[in-house]
């Protein structure tokens, strides 16, 4: 799956069923795609972490969020480009950020949008 647009990635999110604490994050569903393409157990990935396979199926389900370093871990078992995980990663922070706020959240991501374009001019100048 390609995320091209901030509005697919926003009309995503809030299409989350977030009254189910079991719901799957956009890195979880994704770890979970490229572990079973791969034929990986969990525990596998578990004990390449060096963590309990419990957290690792809660990280699976959106349950708990891993670290930055643990994303490079996984990207580099997982024989994937770590961009692509900490784009979701990075993804999910913001849905949880933004989760009681959803009215607002489409403007606000446009504001943080425009932002980054600016200071990414200016630091090309």
């Amino acid at each position: 799956m390609s995320w091209g647009s901030t509005t697919e990635i926003f009309v995503f999110l809030t299409n989350i069923d977030k009254s189910n604490q079991r719901t799957l994050g956009l890195l979880g569903s994704k770890i979970r795609e490229i572990r079973e393409q791969r034929g990986l157990l969990l525990r596998q990935i578990a004990a390449h972490l060096e963590v309990d396979t419990a957290l690792m199926s809660r990280i699976e389900r959106g349950e708990r969020k891993p670290s930055k370093e643990m994303i490079y871990k996984l990207s580099h078992y997982l024989d994937t480009d770590p961009a692509t995980l900490l784009k979701l990663w990075v993804a999910d922070r913001i849905y949880y950020a933004i989760d009681e706020e959803v009215s607002m959240a489409e403007e606000a991501m446009e504001l943080v949008k425009k932002t980054l374009k600016d200071e990414a001019g200016s630091q090309a100048d």
